[in-house]
């Protein structure tokens, strides 16, 4: 019995001075989970430190500053070849507007209420609307 592999995936909660947090709509030609709405983040460089790696993911993907604050919590997704384990962090805005990559079509910052009617990644739904807000 061969076992699948894990790979390590981060992904940002970021919060705006209003409590609102950043939402990125994946590219409708994205490979996985196209034309929803996801985190911030993405995988981490062999030898990278995984905060290193989320400050230089959310730069790539919408050129912010942001400053991480804590673990905020985890979850993973099984798919055939792989399982993936996702670190999620939570940081606050520090500086920068918006600038998406081409992996994403669109942004929203979103409020607490705002999140249910959201289109969300399904392995970040349970956690982003269920999660204790400070």
């Amino acid at each position: 019995m061969t076992e699948k592999p894990f790979r390590l995936s981060i992904k940002v909660v970021i919060f705006d001075d209003t409590g609102r947090c950043l939402l990125l709509k994946r590219s409708s030609h994205s490979k996985g989970n196209p034309g929803k709405w996801d985190l911030p983040g993405g995988k981490v460089d062999s030898g990278e430190d995984f905060d290193r790696a989320l400050i230089r993911e959310v730069v790539e993907e919408t050129g912010l500053r942001i400053s991480l604050t804590r673990v905020t919590g985890g979850t993973e997704r099984e798919l055939p070849e792989r399982t993936v384990a996702y670190l999620i962090m939570e940081a606050r805005l520090v500086s920068g507007q918006v600038r998406l990559s081409n992996e994403h079509d669109d942004f929203a910052w979103v409020g607490a209420a705002e999140l249910r009617d959201m289109d969300l990644v399904a392995q970040f739904r349970p956690f982003v609307l269920e999660a204790p807000r400070d």
